[in-house]
């Protein structure tokens, strides 16, 4: 698998865990959103910074060639997937309770 493939896949697995597993429907909250948009500026910033650099680099062979900010669309994807999960994860966990011992 390159990195398109894993950074779609982890899209569609985070969208489908919060619709179907979590049942949270972050998705469809301004919470979310909101939450969302005060964290892409800094990935985007981050993004910059490691790829202008080259302290990251990425095999042309395994983008799709397409970069905002410096950074290649998939770390979007995957940074999306990363905190609808996160914060997926953090609902369902808190509805549910955790036991303590």
């Amino acid at each position: 698998m390159i990195y398109s493939d894993i950074a779609i896949a982890a899209f569609g697995i985070a969208v489908m865990a919060d619709l179907f597993l979590f049942k949270n429907s972050m998705l469809t909250r301004p919470a979310f959103w909101s939450s969302y948009a005060i964290i892409l500026p800094f990935q985007l910033l981050t993004n910059w910074w490691l790829t202008s650099r080259n302290i990251v680099m990425y095999s042309p062979d395994a983008i799709m060639g397409i970069r905002i900010c410096s950074a290649p669309i998939e770390d979007l994807l995957f940074g999306f997937a990363l905190v609808l999960s996160v914060m997926g994860m953090w609902e369902f966990w808190g509805r549910r309770g955790v036991q303590r011992y």
